[in-house]
């Protein structure tokens, strides 16, 4: 384990609608607010997601399996580090609809359904960055 102890700075709350892009979005936000490090929360609809939800095999590096949902309820929670090319998003939700309930990693096609609502919580007082980590296959938090 390794760790370093920040502060709580800017709170952003945000609004993404229907049909809007909510991972792009997210991002360009992010850019925008030059927001380096945060903790986020996102609670509404999702349209359309394509969802990791876990490992093959628990091996490393490990195998994604990918499922793709329709619409659902989502309640989830990120983390926003920068890695290279930008900010890295890393979000797990749990999405349902009628009962059946999609756990995983939102990563792709994440379409807003009516509304999602953000709040993002700012890091601050600590250096952190997200570069690929060969070993493991995904990118890992780094402290600088």
């Amino acid at each position: 384990m390794d760790y370093r102890i920040g502060r709580t700075g800017r709170v952003i709350v945000a609004r993404f609608d229907h049909g809007e892009d909510f991972l792009a979005g997210l991002n360009d936000l992010v850019k925008k607010e030059e927001i380096r490090q945060a903790w986020f929360n996102v609670i509404g609809g999702i349209a359309a997601a394509r969802v990791v939800t876990g490992p093959k095999e628990p091996t490393m590096p490990p195998e994604p399996v990918w499922r793709e949902t329709e619409t659902r309820e989502v309640l989830g929670g990120g983390t926003i580090y920068w890695d290279d090319d930008g900010p890295a998003i890393h979000l797990h939700a749990a999405l349902g609809h009628h009962g059946d309930t999609v756990t995983g990693c939102v990563r792709e096609w994440a379409r807003t359904y009516l509304v999602l609502e953000v709040t993002i919580f700012e890091i601050t007082g600590c250096s952190t960055h997200r570069p690929w980590f060969k070993e493991g296959g995904f990118k890992r938090l780094e402290f600088r």
